[in-house]
Order: C-alpha cells, then sequence, then structure tokens
C-alpha cells in the first residue's frame, strides 16, 4: 500500500564516492556527431512520426476549407504541416515568412476563415545556448557514473524554444563546471513547447550551424548523456549518464522497457476500474496540434506508437470526485500518462491541455460532498497550477557496478497538500 508518508520508503545513501569531473567533462565535451538524425524517443530516428527532417523552408500554399470557422493563423497552418511545433510556425509567422490573401500577416493570433489563401514557408531553427547556471538540485545519488536527480515541477530539461533558461541541463553544466553550449533549436511538442517523456535517442545530434570543437557542443551533448526527459510540470526522479558507457547501457535499458518507473497522480474522478492496463497506441491529436490522444486500433506508421500504461488507484479522495492513482510504465511516449489518463475519463487534476481543467476538477468535487466544503475546494483547485503528476521511484541496473538499485522521493509539497486537504474531506483506500 502506497501511503506516502515518510516512513514508506526505504531510500539509498546519496553521493556514495567522488568523481572525476575531466572525465565527465571529456565525455559530454565529446559530441556524438557520426550518429545522425535526432529523436526524442526510445526508437530509432526513421521510425519517429514527424522527426525526419527540420522542415525548414518547407512551403505551405493552401486555400482554408471553406467549412472552417474563424481560426488563429498559427494553429491552422500547425494543423497542415505534420510534425511541426506551434512555436517553429509562430516563429515563422513573426518573421513574415507567412502571407494570408497575398499580404504578409506577422501576427500569430491573425484570425483566418475559410476561401483565405495561405501562403507560408517554415523558418531555420535557430541556435539555442545553453548556459552554466548556479541553479540548486536536488542530487538523490551521484558517482563517476550516474547521476539522479530529483527534479522539482516548472523545470524544462533542457533548452528547448521559450525555455533556454533556467533549465535542468543548465544546472548540470554549472554543477560539472562544464562551459556554454550551443547546438540546434529542435520541435518539441508539448503544453507551451516544454519537455516530453518520451525515452531520448541519445545517440544523435545535429550540429550547430558555427560548430567548433573547441568551444561548441552538439544537441545530443547539451543534454548531458539524460536518457529520458519529464514534462515541463511534472516532478520526480530521473538520471544522468556521466560517460558514454552509461549512457549506451541505459539507452540500451530504456530500448527493452526493464527501467522501473513508478508515477503518482492526482485524477479529476476515480476510474470504472479500480486497477487495469491500458494498451493503447499514442500519436499527435488530430484535433489539437499542441497535445497527444489515445488512437484505440493497430499503430498506425507515421500516426500512432505502441503504448502501453499500468495503473491502480490507491485512495479514493473526498468522496469519489478525485483520487491518488499510481502508474507504472511499460513504454515511454510523449505525455503517454496524461493521455491515457484522459482516454479512461480521469484527466490529472490541473491538467489544462488534457481535460483536468479546474472547472472539470471542481463539476466532480462539488457534487460529492457537503456545501460546506465547497468554498475550501474552490480555494483549494484555483491554488493548482500544473498537472499532479510526480515521478515517484525510479530503477535501473548500475551500468558498471550491474547492482540493480532503486530511488524513491515524495511528491513536492504542492501535491503533498493538495493530497492531504483532499483527505480532509473523506478519504478511502482501495488497494
Amino acid at each position: 500500500m502506497l501511503a506516502l508518508n515518510t516512513t514508506s520508503f526505504s531510500l539509498l545513501p546519496q553521493n556514495p564516492k567522488p568523481f572525476s569531473l575531466s572525465r565527465v567533462s571529456s565525455f559530454i565535451c565529446r559530441a556524438f556527431t557520426k550518429f545522425p538524425g535526432d529523436s526524442d524517443s526510445d526508437d530509432s530516428p526513421d521510425e519517429i512520426p514527424g522527426r525526419r527532417s527540420n522542415y525548414s523552408g518547407v512551403k505551405l500554399e493552401e486555400t482554408v476549407d471553406g467549412k472552417t470557422g474563424k481560426l488563429r493563423l498559427d494553429s491552422w497552418v500547425s494543423s497542415r504541416i505534420d510534425g511541426v511545433s506551434r512555436a517553429r510556425v509562430q516563429s515563422s509567422i513573426r518573421s513574415g515568412l507567412v502571407s494570408v490573401n497575398g499580404r504578409v500577416t506577422d501576427k500569430v493570433s491573425h484570425m483566418v476563415k475559410g476561401g483565405d489563401k495561405v501562403d507560408c514557408t517554415i523558418a531555420d531553427l535557430k541556435p539555442l545556448r545553453a548556459e552554466p547556471e548556479d541553479i540548486p538540485l536536488d542530487i538523490v545519488y551521484e558517482d563517476e557514473h550516474v547521476l539522479v536527480v530529483n527534479k522539482p515541477a516548472h523545470m524544462v530539461v533542457h533548452p528547448a524554444p521559450g525555455n533556454a533558461t533556467g533549465t535542468l541541463v543548465s544546472g548540470i553544466l554549472h554543477h560539472c563546471s562544464l562551459p556554454t553550449v550551443s547546438f540546434l533549436g529542435e520541435e518539441v511538442l508539448s503544453d507551451a513547447e516544454d519537455a516530453s517523456d518520451d525515452e531520448l535517442n541519445v545517440f544523435s545530434a545535429n550540429r550547430s550551424p558555427n560548430y567548433d570543437d573547441s568551444s561548441v557542443m552538439c544537441e545530443s551533448s547539451v543534454r548531458p548523456g539524460i536518457v529520458h526527459r519529464l514534462d515541463k510540470g511534472t516532478s520526480g526522479l530521473l538520471v544522468v549518464a556521466k560517460n558514454e558507457h552509461s549512457l549506451a547501457d541505459l539507452a540500451e535499458q530504456f530500448k527493452k522497457h526493464t527501467i522501473k518507473r513508478v508515477y503518482v497522480s492526482i485524477t479529476c474522478g476515480v476510474p470504472a476500474s479500480v486497477a487495469g492496463c491500458v494498451d493503447i497506441p499514442i500519436g499527435r491529436d488530430s484535433n489539437n496540434r499542441i497535445r497527444m490522444a489515445a488512437i484505440p486500433g493497430t499503430p498506425k506508421s507515421g500516426k500512432s506508437r505502441h503504448a502501453v500504461s499500468r495503473y491502480k488507484v490507491i485512495e479514493k479522495l473526498a468522496r469519489g470526485g478525485s483520487a491518488l492513482v499510481e502508474w507504472r510504465l511499460e513504454t515511454g511516449r510523449t505525455h503517454q500518462i496524461r493521455a491515457h489518463a484522459k482516454y479512461l475519463g480521469i484527466p490529472l487534476m490541473g491538467d489544462e491541455v488534457y481535460g483536468g481543467t479546474k472547472n472539470m476538477a471542481l463539476s466532480l468535487l462539488q457534487p460529492k460532498t457537503p456545501p460546506m466544503f465547497h468554498g475550501k475546494l474552490s480555494q483549494l483547485v484555483s491554488q493548482i497550477d500544473r498537472p499532479c503528476l510526480h515521478a515517484l521511484t525510479l530503477g535501473f541496473r548500475h551500468p558498471f557496478t550491474g547492482e540493480n538499485i532503486h530511488f524513491t522521493r515524495l511528491p513536492p509539497p504542492d501535491f503533498a497538500e493538495i493530497l492531504s486537504d483532499l483527505r480532509a474531506i473523506n478519504t478511502e483506500k482501495v488497494l
């Protein structure tokens, strides 16, 4: 039974031995330029939907369907070019590369309607820089080979358009006394172009146009051996490789799905079955370009990919208006838990992109609770500013010792406070 209290877990000792900064620096600064392409999953680049090119110079000349109502220009263009993020489209619009009915339009919010003729050229990827930043890191474990970090909510894992500073990578560069690095920006699907929870293809990189071995590292290296990512709003455990052997070994473990990952979430509502397995492919949502969707049926090449999530309800909260749910991933797809939770009809509380809105939460909580709690519930829900999802447990085989090690970190205060307040209304243990 998962109780989520400080006596529930046995933790391994932290920082058991010193490590060599020179070896880490040598590894990270040696760019993997012999591995072309880029991916944010455990599959090879050719198998990644929408990742076959960087889309620079791609042109769209199309008339808006007459049956289409008014839509934002950036949203409509994104829906017409598969694989290009909205941030990339917005950059193209602001750069003057998009015209509507023959007139250049640099406003991303410009409304288009049926019959409008849109001409668009996708802008080049702009080089990004990762500056070492003295950012406090919650280091759970560290030795010469691996680093396990407890990522706070709201921290992006690595630089991306709109999130150039304050990233986990910047903190690691400072922690390891490494220099500023530059790399090509990449397409990232997210709420506001944050990071994803897909495993990364760590042996891939795109050179910066101004690549210089003495001062610039490639994109793969800028992620200092990060083998997987967490969404910007997700808190919890993440492992970083500190040498080439560790990187290759951990990547293989992710590919074989032998990495143990346990997440906990607070959901809007309770699933019809208190435990189960969601074996539903995930692909880009055709109705909303900034999110993914569970797509029943056989995975379709270029449209969806195999995804499996096992879940169980730990507690029913607030008389069934919410639940504490544990998730165990067998695959790692972008926004997998969030998309599967939405498919089950229990979006994560606070997940505005996948249906867990404040109105949704209140509509489920208030009818099940006495009026005396309604004011407190409104205050509680209004304060939620991220999806209530935490990477609780991470386990893997140590790349050098072969020892099976695991780590657990309790959810941060914001998650714990919400859970406590919902428990105070009512709680029912399930499993």
